[in-house]
């Protein structure tokens, strides 16, 4: 079908040797691969490969009107672009596509219809919106598929194609699962703390059992005390009551056993506990049902005021807590046998490590700087499911035969992850995987699930390095699918349980296409070769994928692949505007930059000016302005189009203005592995700023740049680098902005910050080694600061405290700007056109 790429067990993987001409005043090697670099190699003008016939829409554009560009215009309404597809999925059956596209000029997003031709396709009609979901279930018998629209069940038939509505409440039914037993063969569904079934050909729905924190009913309360006992004991009417309410409650109790499979079950809890997570096995005999304190967590909320209110009054809105004020707390998780009510607690003693000292290292070193000593404990360790933000979609999955469950359990001190399955006629769990980090277990690439008709498992797990696909029988060992120094994701198994369809980054890293390999391992087959960014969803047979695809200086297109021999893909969407098209984009180049700290490279975008080649401009000296990208864990030196589209559009405009632009993927960015990933535990704000020199050596040696020309910014994390590097690097930058900064870590949230720092208790040395507050000493180049006002993610007090730091030690060259209606993420036009005339201003001011 296409060429095989084969990975073995052993093998370090080659990246492929791109055929680019270097744009650099250097010669450079056009050969990347992912062993260190002894010259800085160079990806220059990457051509897409174009898998349709009609023209390139990135070749050849169009110069504007005078060729340059504005920030008025870059900072607009990105309604101009083109609005993209976003979200695209298949419909149920898989004969159409629908996507979502932002209504032009409002708020609100419109689903759109196409078939799986070329083009855009059709707005969906308000009342044929119930007929699509991008989250569908599929019964195992490939009968029906069932979604939720609006709260309630919708079920369509492949056989017929007819959709029927199954459910019609106000009470939203989620959490959706195929059930079939003696009584119904459709779906089960969650509504408050009750599971429910609805067949899906009658449509008859049945409450399979509910459960209640409270204590369980009682025929008679005992006596509490010695006036009460008395009371009981002398009082007739007193005891015939009491003997006519146990006599009901025997009587009810007697109907229910005789009855159990008509009536629902209740369950009862710990009233001092509330839910978290709940699954129904398939055949709605059993479930598990996880649980926690009900004890709040911290002291009170944090309180972010809003100044600009229609009211014209302020208020206060209640925020995250601080990681500082994160109290630690377990997960209760319950196995209920529905038909004899029984509930069993289960044990988290048998997994390994489970009373593991895990930060005695840690604690002896914290321990040491306050002039004590640490004496190590055993003591159990907070346990939790993982659930919720980057975790697998399900942290329960039920394997088909309804006796065993499979379940992702994780530590609280972030060191540990176990992939644990339950025998429903057992009481303990079984560990089938347990993944150990020393810095902290990733919160992605946590996906798993049981391959059809067999009791294996399989899952992504990072413990090689790199995220990468394995398989387990239960009580066998693992078995690594892929192998290599590239990252796995996105895994989805077919129907028939022959392929796992997976994106990764295998020929370079800052290239992800789609891969299949066989479930029994071997040979992994490219699908795709478009280069850039691809992502992709299967369709309900199996038969094609539908790609979202981008490159350097084109935005997502929606395209199709039918998965036959010799097929291409096709491109179905075009949404991109002309005014975007006649633009002459400065497309970056993708550096692979020698580090001197690491055998790994460090990648980057350029952009160079376009009189690049000029010999009379190599004479001089240029600017340069280095962009910090945010989230720390995030890759932004790919060949895709950006999240960040209005940086990729002002580096645009600065490459106009004659600066070279760095934007680099710093140690700790995403896409480069485990080692990549962790090189900041402890010490956030070390590596990356090392990283960052290494980035202007390379800038001054191959792209021209005078050493005290240049300047650097970014937002969020991006807006923390350049604290530290002012701060604590304050020759390496000229001047720098930061935008919506953390200045201290202690005052972010817990989930992000204690994976890399532990918690500001435990390890205070690894915060004030990390938080710029702590050497706001050290500046002595401008500096500005934008702050968005009512931002719940860096919060404004970050800025407020470090400006007053800056007061009292009587610094002069720094000015904040505030934005009293943005949160962490700007909206307003008018915002980012003011920060970005600011931010241009200030290197105006200090690097021409």
């Amino acid at each position: 079908m296409k060429n095989i790429l084969k990975v073995t067990l052993v093998s370090t993987v080659l990246f492929s040797v791109l055929a680019c001409t270097a744009t650099s005043d250097t010669n450079s090697s056009s050969n990347v691969s992912e062993t260190a670099v002894s010259e800085p190699s160079l990806i220059s003008n990457l051509q897409v490969r174009e898998p349709i016939s009609q023209a390139k829409p990135n070749a050849s554009l169009a110069s504007s009107t005078n060729g340059e560009l504005s920030l008025k215009q870059i900072m607009s309404n990105p309604d101009w672009i083109g609005r993209q597809p976003q979200s695209a999925f298949f419909s149920p059956l898989g004969d159409k596509i629908y996507y979502s596209r932002k209504r032009e000029g409002e708020a609100v997003n419109d689903i759109y219809v196409t078939q799986a031709t070329k083009g855009n396709g059709s707005k969906l009609a308000l009342q044929d919106l119930h007929k699509q979901s991008k989250n569908v279930l599929n019964d195992p018998r490939f009968n029906f598929v069932a979604w939720t629209f609006q709260g309630n069940i919708f079920v369509q038939f492949r056989d017929t194609k007819l959709i029927k509505q199954l459910t019609r409440d106000i009470y939203a039914a989620h959490n959706l699962a195929y059930v079939n037993n003696e009584a119904v063969e459709g779906i089960s569904f969650q509504r408050g703390n009750s599971f429910y079934t609805v067949d899906a050909k009658s449509g008859l729905q049945s409450q399979v059992f509910n459960w209640q924190f409270a204590d369980a009913e009682k025929a008679n309360e005992a006596a509490k005390d010695y006036i009460a006992a008395e009371q009981q004991k002398l009082i007739q009417y007193v005891q015939t009551e009491r003997k006519n309410k146990r006599d009901s409650f025997n009587q009810k109790a007697a109907i229910a056993k005789a009855n159990n499979t008509i009536m629902a079950q209740t369950v009862y809890l710990n009233k001092e506990q509330t839910s978290v997570y709940a699954s129904l096995s398939p055949k709605g005999t059993h479930a598990i049902l996880v649980t926690r304190d009900n004890k709040p967590t911290r002291d009170a909320s944090d309180i972010m005021p809003d100044y600009i209110e229609e009211n014209g009054r302020i208020k206060a809105q209640s925020v995250r807590q601080r990681v500082a004020d994160a109290k630690p707390h377990s997960h209760y998780i319950y196995s209920v046998d529905i038909k004899s009510g029984e509930v069993s607690l289960i044990s988290f003693k048998n997994l390994p490590g489970y009373n593991e000292d895990v930060l005695k290292a840690v604690k002896e070193e914290n321990a040491k700087a306050k002039g004590e000593t640490y004496v190590s404990n055993r003591l159990p360790r907070h346990i939790r499911l993982m659930v919720g933000g980057y975790a697998s979609e399900k942290p329960i999955v039920w394997h088909q035969s309804n006796k065993q469950v499979a379940l992702m359990l994780e530590a609280w001190d972030n060191k540990d992850r176990w992939l644990v399955t339950l025998n429903l006629y057992e009481s303990s769990f079984e560990t089938q995987h347990r993944m150990h980090d020393e810095a902290w277990v990733n919160y992605r690439f946590n996906q798993f699930g049981w391959l059809q008709n067999s009791q294996n498992l399989y899952f992504l797990s990072e413990h090689s390095g790199y995220s990468q696909l394995y398989t387990k029988a239960l009580n066998a060992d693992v078995i690594a699918i892929t192998q290599g120094q590239f990252v796995v994701d996105s895994v989805q198994l077919s129907h028939n349980n022959d392929y796992f369809y997976f994106k990764a980054n295998i020929k370079h890293p800052g290239i992800y296409e789609i891969y299949r390999v066989n479930t029994a391992g071997g040979e992994i087959e490219p699908l795709t070769d478009l280069n850039g960014l691809t992502d992709f969803v299967l369709s309900p047979n199996n038969d094609s994928l539908l790609l979202t695809h981008s490159s350097l200086t084109m935005p997502p297109e929606l395209y199709t692949l039918a998965l036959s021999e010799q097929a291409s893909p096709e491109r179905l969407t075009n949404t991109v505007s002309d005014a975007f098209l006649a633009i002459d984009w400065t497309s970056p180049s993708v550096v692979a930059i020698e580090s001197s700290n690491t055998e790994q490279a460090i990648y980057s975008r350029v952009y160079l000016p376009k009189d690049n080649n000029s010999n009379a401009n190599l004479e001089n000296k240029r600017p340069a302005v280095v962009f910090n990208h945010g989230a720390g864990y995030l890759q932004n030196a790919h060949l895709g189009w950006s999240g960040y589209f209005r940086e990729f559009m002002f580096h645009s405009f600065l490459s106009q203005q004659g600066y070279v632009v760095l934007d680099m993927d710093y140690r700790a960015s995403a896409g480069y592995g485990r080692k990549w990933r962790t090189a900041i535990y402890r010490q956030m704000g070390t590596p990356e700023v090392e990283d960052l020199h290494d980035g202007v050596d390379w800038l001054v040696n191959n792209a021209n740049v005078d050493r005290g020309r240049v300047g650097t910014y970014g937002g969020s994390y991006g807006g923390f680098l350049t604290f530290m590097s002012l701060f604590k690097s304050p020759e390496l930058f000229q001047s720098g902005a930061a935008l919506r900064p953390v200045s201290d870590w202690a005052h972010y949230n817990f989930p992000y910050t204690s994976n890399i720092l532990n918690t500001p208790d435990v390890d205070p040395i690894a915060y004030e080694r990390s938080s710029p507050i702590y050497f706001a000493e050290g500046l002595n180049k401008p500096l500005l600061i934008n702050a968005p006002m009512v931002d719940n993610n860096v919060f404004f007090v970050d800025v407020v405290r470090l400006v007053q730091v800056l007061i009292e030690l009587e610094k002069e060259d720094f000015e904040t700007a505030i934005y009293p209606v943005e949160p962490h993420g700007f909206v307003q036009p008018s915002s980012w056109l003011d920060e970005y005339r600011r931010i241009f201003k200030l290197f105006e001011s200090t690097l021409q």
